[in-house]
């Protein structure tokens, strides 16, 4: 065997280790994402911590989940979940998810609500949010939110992300 193809072989060898460690390493990153439990995330006084708090995990770098358990004060005259309540929670859920995405505070540009059914007391409900796209000052999402294993309303919205230095996101 000559030098040529003992350096070659050892190239390829340190390039399939390095290739190993990188693949390794993102699986574990994506593990830790999957794996993580749903946090409060509503810590400071204000608007969601007032209304109950918001419980967020991180399932991907594009997806999100958030959930809350209906309360009475959540409640109209109907004796169903206010389309307000539903509304702020979604606003803050995906909010949260703009922020997680992009490591910096983003704003609500637009959000558009469908309400499919109703929410009762008791149940848990269940947000699911997509990054559809991401520029350098916008990102894009849409949501779904489920109780019971239905769909209860969809969303679609657009946030500004800030360039604010020292800023968190709120809940």
């Amino acid at each position: 065997m000559d030098n040529t193809t003992t350096f070659t072989e050892s190239c390829n060898m340190f390039s399939n280790f390095n290739r190993n460690i990188y693949i390794n390493i993102n699986i574990n990153i994506l593990k830790k994402f999957m794996n993580e439990d749903f946090k409060q995330i509503s810590l400071k006084p204000g608007f969601m911590k007032h209304n109950g708090g918001l419980l967020f995990k991180t399932i991907s770098e594009n997806e999100y989940e958030f959930k809350t358990t209906i309360k009475q004060n959540h409640l109209n005259a109907a004796d169903i979940t206010h389309g307000g309540f539903i509304a702020a929670f979604i606003d803050a859920g995906a909010g949260t998810a703009a922020h997680r995405t992009t490591g910096n505070t983003c704003v609500t540009i637009s959000l558009e609500l469908k309400f499919i059914s109703a929410i009762k007391l008791g149940q848990e409900l269940y947000g699911k949010t997509k990054i559809r796209k991401k520029t350098k000052s916008m990102v894009f999402l849409t949501c779904e939110l489920t109780a019971s294993n239905k769909i209860v309303a969809t969303a679609s919205g657009v946030w500004k992300i800030l360039k604010l230095s020292g800023a968190e996101s709120g809940g």
